[in-house]
């Protein structure tokens, strides 16, 4: 991400603070226990509804007076405790007026959930109770699964900008001097000695060495490099020094 102007923020800010972390493992726990209780509820909810039933041939053996109404109960569960992360998803996209895919999941489960209550308790119909139940087990666990993979991503960003190196050293009119790298503009030229890690994205302008950048792109053998060839922020300089023309910053 370029900028015209000098950063005015280290390179702390760029990746997630540890409160951010904090609530990513918390969402995480929270789905995942919200999906395992539900579907401890949805296996005698299968085993409750009519169709599954019918389709098992089972009916003379799992069917009892009253099942509907424990089935009621145990849907119940399920809608209001594994349901919950959605319903209040939906509140807050109608508050924004931003109504998105939570918005989408409260509207179907609360739908399955009020009908098919209402044919227990003597509307003509059929109950839809195991796919509501199924249907939120499908929806936590790919939640859950979504906030691992962000809790991932989230913790290889702060790594690789634990590879930056804090200050630079600036070429400027009067003199060399060091700076904070997050003061570096577009256009600066940066000197980088050997063995130094690269400030950030650019083009070598002046010198001709090796660049060990194995933990950014995966290449076992350093790269030579010259005059007009980018070099990447966190990267390793070789054995001689080189100028970089800086192209990127943030």
């Amino acid at each position: 991400m370029d900028h015209s102007g000098h950063q005015k923020q280290g390179m702390g800010t760029a990746h997630p603070s540890a409160h951010g972390g904090h609530n990513h493992a918390a969402m995480i726990a929270d789905f995942r226990q919200r999906f395992w209780v539900s579907l401890a509820l949805t296996i005698p909810i299968l085993f409750l509804s009519p169709l599954i039933q019918h389709l098992l041939g089972l009916e003379a053996t799992l069917a009892f007076t009253g099942s509907s109404y424990v089935l009621f109960a145990l849907s119940s569960g399920v809608y209001f405790y594994g349901g919950w992360s959605f319903l209040k998803g939906l509140f807050s996209e109608l508050k924004t007026r931003k109504p998105a895919m939570m918005t989408l999941i409260a509207l179907a489960i609360s739908v399955a959930y009020f009908y098919s209550s209402a044919v227990v308790f003597g509307v003509q119909g059929e109950v839809f109770f195991w796919e509501l139940a199924t249907l939120i087990d499908v929806m936590l666990l790919g939640h859950w699964i979504e906030m691992k993979s962000v809790m991932g991503a989230s913790g290889a960003l702060e790594k690789l900008v634990q590879m930056m190196p804090s200050e630079a050293h600036l070429v400027a009119p009067d003199g060399m001097k060091d700076v904070p790298v997050a003061n570096l503009q577009r256009g600066d030229r940066v000197l980088v000695k050997p063995g130094e890690k690269i400030p950030t994205d650019g083009l070598i302008v002046e010198g001709r060495t090796t660049v060990n950048q194995a933990m950014l792109t995966g290449e076992s053998q350093p790269v030579e490099k010259g005059g007009g060839d980018e070099v990447i922020g966190g990267s390793v300089n070789g054995e001689s020094s080189i100028t970089v023309e800086v192209h990127k910053t943030g």
